[in-house]
């Protein structure tokens, strides 16, 4: 599943809240409790920006370093997100893996567009098995 670490300090009486990885993707919170909440959706709006194929996301990086959360976007964004970055890895335009996967592409465009994508469980099945790769998702309450 996709996740990123933010770095959450204190800063007064809040905790703020940055993304080492993503430039501008930063938020607050009066609680450290509230600032992972409002990291998660700092990350969900920064990745459902980038659906831009434009937009370049770096890989997230591992610190061992204090004060650095591993933070998950909210699923609506994560699944379309990760199926577009799996694709890309794998070296297959949108039209390419549209016709290995027997959908047209406009199917393929859904299924990576945050707020429209509802993959079955057989659709990611399947992308799995043209994309010889795991997907691991998270469903985490």
């Amino acid at each position: 599943m996709i996740k990123y670490q933010a770095k959450i300090l204190k800063d007064g009486k809040s905790y703020a809240v940055e993304f080492p990885d993503l430039p501008g993707c930063f938020s607050m919170g009066e609680t450290l409790e509230e600032a992972k909440f409002m990291a998660q959706d700092a990350l969900t709006l920064y990745l459902e920006e980038a659906r831009n194929p434009k937009w370049d996301v770096p890989p997230p990086k591992i610190r061992k370093a204090k004060n650095f959360y591993w933070i998950r976007p909210r699923l609506e964004v994560a699944i379309p997100f990760m199926l577009r970055q799996k694709r890309i890895q794998a070296g297959f335009t949108q039209s390419q893996m549209a016709q290995k996967l027997g959908i047209t592409t406009q199917q393929l465009q859904k299924l990576e567009t945050p707020g429209k994508s509802n993959p079955t469980v057989k659709t990611l099945a399947k992308i799995s098995e043209v994309l010889e790769a795991n997907l691991e998702i998270d469903l985490v309450a």
